[in-house]
Parts: C-alpha cells; sequence; structure tokens
C-alpha cells in the first residue's frame, strides 16, 4: 500500500496565473525560482509544472549569460541579503 504524502501538495503558480513567456530581462520575478547562493530550485521544492519548470531554466540561463543574475556564490563570498539587488 502506498504511504500518504507528508507534505502539502503544492501548484505551479505560473498555470494558476496562466503565464504564457516569461523574459530574462525581468529578474525580479526570477528570485522565487533562485536559491540563497542564486542555483536553480527543482521542480519538488517550487511546485511548478515540467513546462514551465523548463521555461525558467532557460530563461535563468540566458539571465546568468547576460550578467544579470550570477552563476553561484561561493561560501567564502557572504551575501546578507542576496536579492537586494535583483528588482
Amino acid at each position: 500500500m502506498a504511504e500518504k504524502r507528508k507534505y502539502k501538495k503544492r501548484f505551479c503558480k505560473y498555470c494558476e496565473s496562466k503565464v504564457d513567456f516569461m523574459d530574462y530581462k525581468e529578474v525580479g520575478a526570477l528570485r522565487f525560482s533562485l536559491s540563497e547562493r542564486y542555483k536553480i530550485m527543482p521542480r519538488r521544492l517550487t511546485g511548478n509544472c515540467k513546462r514551465h519548470q523548463d521555461m525558467i531554466s532557460v530563461v535563468i540561463k540566458r539571465a546568468r549569460a547576460a550578467a544579470l543574475v550570477p552563476y553561484t556564490v561561493t561560501r567564502k563570498q557572504v551575501i546578507t541579503q542576496p536579492f537586494e539587488n535583483l528588482r
């Protein structure tokens, strides 16, 4: 018999708001999909569907290539407010 979930089912917030296109220049909207060390958060934590998670990963990679979002932050670089400069 299958075990019950121990966590609440998460829903894709992009499906609820009917988002069809994401722009890499809107870095403020990307911070919900990035960790405090600027890594892409997985689907199981954000609750995004596969379509929107793929879209987010492409957008974040484009923003990194355009130097709008850093690639990663090392442990030696301590940032108190990581998303302060992303507005």
